[in-house]
C-alpha cells in the first residue's frame, strides 16, 4: 500500500511503470466532507487515533482470500476481461482507432489478473459466489488507470486514462 499526494510532488520521483504495475488498484479519494473533516479534526484533537486495534484475526483474512479465490468466474466474464485489457493495447482491434494515437502503452498481463481478482472480490463483498460483468465494470478505473500510459498528444488534449477506459467499456460487449 502507498499513498500519493497529487499537489506536492517536488522533491520526489516518479515511479517506473514496471513498479506501478505491481500496485493492483490506484483508488482516487476525493476530499472529506466538511462534517467528515470536522469529526477527523475533532477525534484528532482528542487522540482517538494514538491506539490501533485489530478489526479482524488472521484468520479471518485467510478464509475471505479462499472465499474471493472460489467465487466462480464464467469464461464469458474471463473473455470480457480480456477484451477490455488487451482494447487497451490494440484499440485497432476492438473498432477504436480513435485511442490508438493517445495510448503509448496498454495495461500488462498484471491488469488482466488483478481485474479478474478484483471483480471477484467486489462479487464476493456484494455476496455472490459468482461474477457478473458489472463486477468488472465497478472495478476497472481502479485496476487500469494507473496501468495506461498516455502520449503526450493525448495530454495536450487534456484526455486522461479515466477517459480511455471510458471509451473502451462502452465500446467493449459486455456478455
Amino acid at each position: 500500500m502507498a499513498t500519493q499526494n497529487p499537489v506536492e510532488q517536488e522533491g520526489t520521483y516518479p515511479l517506473p511503470e514496471a513498479q506501478v504495475d505491481r500496485f493492483m488498484l490506484k483508488t482516487v479519494i476525493d476530499y472529506p466532507k466538511m462534517n467528515e473533516e470536522q469529526l477527523i479534526m475533532r477525534q484528532n484533537f482528542m487522540g482517538a487515533y494514538e491506539t490501533v486495534n485489530a478489526v479482524v484475526s488472521i484468520e479471518q483474512i485467510l478464509s475471505a482470500q479462499k472465499a474471493v479465490r472460489e467465487v466462480y468466474m464464467d469464461e464469458k466474464i474471463e473473455k470480457y476481461i480480456l477484451d477490455l485489457v488487451f482494447a487497451t493495447r490494440y484499440p485497432e482491434k476492438y473498432n477504436l482507432e480513435d485511442l490508438k494515437p493517445l495510448i503509448s502503452f496498454g495495461a500488462s498481463p498484471r491488469g488482466s489478473i488483478n481485474l479478474g481478482i478484483a471483480a471477484k472480490c467486489f462479487a464476493f463483498i456484494k455476496r455472490r459466489g459468482y461474477v457478473v460483468p458489472e463486477d468488472v465494470r465497478a472495478v476497472v478505473h481502479d485496476v487500469l488507470r494507473h496501468r495506461i500510459g498516455i502520449t503526450y498528444e493525448a495530454e495536450a488534449e487534456n484526455i486522461t486514462s479515466e477517459e480511455i477506459i471510458n471509451k473502451i467499456v462502452n465500446e467493449i460487449e459486455v456478455p
